[in-house]
């Protein structure tokens, strides 16, 4: 499956809507989420550049933009940042596929030499 981390700043028309029906405050998250075959794993709200952060599971062949574009069509999304999650198995198969060694390199022998002036 692919983990992805998606975060969001409302319009303020969505704040409006989380504000009057705080039951689904992420509902123009999970409809387009859900229509495209994902499901949303965890969900807050957040301080800072974005409102929300967001970790959805979609299959592994799933197009990452076509999520973008079906969230920000319904308006109440102003932006979107998606960033892929892995594994770290899965990244260290990555590094080893880019020719990253994932050994440890050997310890430096250090010298200490004393004075006796």
């Amino acid at each position: 499956m692919l983990l992805l981390c998606h975060q969001v700043r409302f319009t303020s028309a969505a704040w409006s809507r989380v504000l009057q029906n705080p039951k689904d405050s992420f509902a123009s998250l999970r409809s387009p989420i859900e229509s495209l075959g994902g499901r949303i794993k965890s969900v807050f709200f957040s301080l800072g550049s974005y409102d929300v952060l967001a970790i959805t599971e979609f299959p592994e062949d799933f197009p990452l933009s076509s999520l973008d574009i079906a969230v920000s069509a319904g308006g109440e999304v102003a932006s979107i940042q998606t960033t892929r999650l892995l594994a770290a198995s899965q990244a260290a198969d990555a590094a080893r596929s880019a020719g990253h060694n994932s050994s440890p390199p050997p310890p430096r022998h250090r010298s200490f030499f004393a004075s006796a002036t």
